[in-house]
């Protein structure tokens, strides 16, 4: 029903026929609105930069010079009848006083992983030293970063073909409303998949902006091109979570899944894995597990990282 000026309705009542006409859409509980029902929100990056504010006694700070200290408090030092306000830094071999007008030396630290980090020592060269194999490290990973995407530059991708039927079905079964952003990121991919060229997409959205609905039609779309496909996750919670996802969406198709995780007992490993190789299995749910170099594929088409910050750049 169409009313001018209003919005489309869905189902209604006929009162006099003692009649209610619901939409699959509502019984599947979407509301369908002319106007977004959300203001999305961009996540400001994190500033490395110290904010007087919120520092408390026992934070861990990185001096430019320095390296790790440990903020002690916040003390007021009167020189040449000038009162000035200084961050007490602990280091491993005495403290250091940063004015609050010079804080740019300093920087928040980032824990990495459980634990208190070492202070550093103020003299001598080792954080010097540190810094400089840092550099080198990182100099390192990115020369191979170049060379691997040089390397990627020169092969031929699998090119898939077009949406099949089965394709169609499957995207309208879809039980709520595509998002422009979804359709977009939805296209994108596709049209990456059916060119000549390795395809190496980033998809980027909030938790809740569907952005499991547009592997879900990736993976499809490759499994129907004749090759197998496996999604890598963080965690066994999410990768339970994926695996009933595409077992409920998979369902009507002859479309073999397989989960590995830890729970899964070595017998249980072992088949799976030779399903793998046999290509028995069209697609596999993992963990870290799926980097293991026993896990072999006849023939992965594609590849899902969900959450890839979540892996390092030597894992990816």
């Amino acid at each position: 029903l169409k009313s001018s000026g209003l919005a489309e309705l869905e189902g209604f009542i006929l009162p006099t026929l003692r009649t209610v006409v619901v939409t699959d859409r509502e019984f599947f509980g979407q509301h369908v609105l002319t106007t977004p029902s959300y203001v999305r929100k961009r996540r400001r990056a994190q500033s490395k930069q110290i904010d007087l504010n919120k520092l408390q006694p026992g934070d861990f700070v990185v001096h430019r010079s320095h390296g790790i200290g440990q903020f002690k408090k916040l003390e007021t030092m009167v020189l040449n009848r000038t009162s000035r306000e200084y961050l007490v830094i602990e280091y491993s071999d005495g403290l250091l006083r940063v004015a609050v007008d010079q804080m740019g030396t300093l920087s928040r630290y980032r824990i990495m992983g459980e634990g208190k980090p070492a202070l550093s020592k103020m003299s001598g060269a080792t954080w010097e030293k540190q810094k400089q194999r840092v550099k080198k490290a990182v100099q390192k990973i990115a020369f191979d970063l170049l060379k691997l995407y040089a390397q990627r530059a020169e092969q031929r991708g699998v090119v898939f073909p077009p949406d099949s039927p089965w394709q169609d079905e499957l995207e309208s079964s879809f039980p709520y409303q595509v998002t422009p952003d979804q359709l977009k990121a939805i296209q994108a991919v596709k049209q990456d998949m059916e060119l000549e060229r390795p395809m190496d997409r980033l998809v980027c959205g909030d938790v809740g902006f569907g952005k499991t609905e547009v592997a879900v039609r990736a993976v499809f779309k490759a499994l129907m091109g004749g090759k197998q496909c496996a999604v890598l996750v963080p965690t066994t919670v999410l990768a339970q979570q994926h695996y009933h996802t595409f077992k409920e969406r998979f369902a009507p198709y002859p479309i073999r899944i397989g989960l590995l995780n830890r729970f899964r007992s070595p017998a249980e490993r072992k088949t799976l894995l030779a399903q793998l190789q046999t290509g028995d299995l069209d697609l596999v749910i993992a963990t870290h597990q799926l980097l293991g170099k026993e896990v072999q594929f006849k023939d992965l088409g594609l590849l899902v990282i969900d959450e890839e910050q979540r892996f390092g750049v030597a894992q990816k």
